[in-house]
């Protein structure tokens, strides 16, 4: 099942993530989420999880967020077919 993923931030302090699959590692300076869009990438002072719900898919996070970074991107298989009949 494809979920849709969203970010919402409220000023730098406070956000929920949707579509998450999984929590890599998480620490005071950094989170590392794998969602629907690829690794996210939350960087900042004093971060923590301060709910997770991975049936549902949803993180929510917490404290001085300075940026946020996709690492990579999941590709679909209909575009990378796509991609693939075209360079035939």
């Amino acid at each position: 099942m494809v979920q849709t993923h969203r970010l919402t931030l409220l000023n730098r302090q406070s956000g929920t993530v949707t579509g998450v699959h999984d929590i890599h590692s998480f620490n005071e300076s950094e989170i590392l989420l794998e969602t629907e869009a690829g690794k996210l990438s939350v960087k900042g002072e004093g971060l923590h999880v301060k709910r997770l719900n991975l049936e549902k898919g949803e993180a929510d996070i917490e404290g001085k967020i300075g940026s946020l970074t996709y690492l990579s991107r999941n590709v679909e298989k209909r575009e990378e077919s796509l991609l693939k009949r075209m360079f035939r």
